[in-house]
């Protein structure tokens, strides 16, 4: 079947994922000066790294699509599971922020982004297994060091949550940073 109600799909629920967290941000009360803005901060920063992510995983999946040339059953579920943890986002990132360096908020908030990473990781396996290892998908695809060592690094900052929560922020935003470095390998495939 084609691809492009998945991507449409896709597309209106991470718009909605954003806009559902740009709404948690409130307008701070007071005497309208810059200063009045700080005690929002941890809010505004657990919106941006959430943005981020979100925006990362946008631009992946789009990519991803770009050189897949049609889905089935077991990609729309794959799909659906991403999205299901994607969609979680702005309750942790709302929890995260509303409790800044607290354990158990930024437990969830790394479970969920080692979840969507997991999730990210099925829906590449499943594609590569619908169009094969030889297909242009598999080529772009490569041995995708990114993709593992993000699931590592989520893997080992949730224990580290528990007792150094700044710690596990860390490594969120290092993940984060690692994939805002653009990725070219299905623009490699495409153009070749």
């Amino acid at each position: 079947m084609p691809k492009n109600r998945l991507e449409a799909f896709s597309d209106g629920v991470l718009a909605i994922v954003i806009t559902i967290m740009v709404l948690e941000l409130k307008v701070p009360h007071g005497k309208s000066e810059l200063v009045d803005l700080l005690p929002i901060w941890p809010i505004f920063l657990g919106y941006l790294l959430s943005f981020i992510y979100v925006a990362i995983y946008w631009n992946n999946h789009h990519h991803l699509l770009q050189v897949v040339k049609q889905v089935n059953g077991p990609i729309l579920w794959a799909n659906m599971h991403l999205l299901f943890w994607l969609s979680l986002l702005p309750f942790a990132t709302s929890w995260m922020g509303d409790n800044p360096m607290a354990q158990m908020p930024v437990a969830l908030y790394g479970f969920i982004l080692l979840m969507a990473g997991l999730a990210y990781y099925i829906l590449t396996k499943t594609l590569l297994s619908h169009h094969g290892d030889q297909s242009e998908l598999a080529r772009a695809i490569g041995n995708d060091f990114k993709g593992k060592i993000s699931i590592i690094v989520y893997a080992f900052a949730l224990p580290i949550s528990f007792f150094y929560p700044l710690l596990a922020i860390i490594a969120y935003f290092l993940v984060a940073l690692l994939w805002l470095v653009p990725d070219k390998r299905m623009e490699k495939v495409l153009k070749s």
